[in-house]
């Protein structure tokens, strides 16, 4: 989680994101890795080392009142993307979502992650809401 948002925000410290792993990963919300197999002028080769991950959770629409899979987190290291292994993790997450009985998965992507928007469009994903944020200043 922390490596999806340092890439974002390089001069943030996100040591915060600890404590959201803390509160909410639990057997009800899935984490799936994908490892590759170095090779080559890999460190160890044939050990797997991770190279992405997909984790989910769960969520209520605030509409329908129906629970559905939301996607905390989906991360590809920068050397293995466009490769089709974000896609194949978001196909892999709407079977189970389907399997399962959820009639929609949900998630939240800032507007600058311009790559992660083109995948979410291509495979489907529409906007229906947006996350709205107001900095105070202490003087407010």
């Amino acid at each position: 989680m922390q490596r999806t948002y340092q890439d974002l925000f390089p001069n943030e410290d996100f040591s915060h994101l600890e404590q959201t792993v803390k509160q909410y990963f639990s057997s009800d919300t899935p984490l799936w890795w994908v490892d590759f197999l170095g090779e080559g002028d890999h460190p160890m080769p044939h050990a797997p080392c991770p190279i992405a991950c997909l984790w989910v959770g769960n969520a209520i629409d605030q509409v329908h009142g129906n629970r559905h899979a939301h996607i905390f987190i989906l991360y590809v290291v920068p050397e293995h993307r466009r490769r089709g292994i974000g896609r194949a993790l978001m196909r892999y997450v709407e079977n189970w979502a389907i399997q399962r009985g959820d009639r929609q998965i949900g998630l939240q992507v800032f507007q600058s992650n311009k790559p992660a928007l083109n995948l979410y469009n291509q495979l489907g994903y529409q906007t229906q809401s947006l996350w709205m944020v107001k900095f105070l200043s202490p003087e407010q």
